[in-house]
């Protein structure tokens, strides 16, 4: 099954994403403003769900909303 972000990226379990839009949670007053990095996300069953933990809260996201985060790890390059 594959799963991709808002921008046709591939994601996999342990990827970190980040919220395109404020998204307000059904059931709680908590809102996931844009710009807020999720890390260790996993899949569902569902390829247009994931779940993860935004402030503490296990929550779905629609992966819609999405999209991959940058990679920060620069290989050093050797002398």
């Amino acid at each position: 099954m594959e799963v991709k972000d808002a921008h046709g990226n591939m994601l996999e379990d342990g990827d970190a994403v980040t919220v395109t839009q404020d998204l307000k949670v059904k059931g709680s007053s908590m809102v996931v403003k844009r710009g807020t990095k999720v890390k260790s996300i996993r899949l569902t069953d569902n390829p247009e769900e994931v779940d993860c933990k935004v402030e503490g809260s296990a929550i779905v996201l629609k992966t819609c909303y999405l999209k991959k985060a940058a990679d920060k790890k620069k290989k050093k390059k050797k002398k």
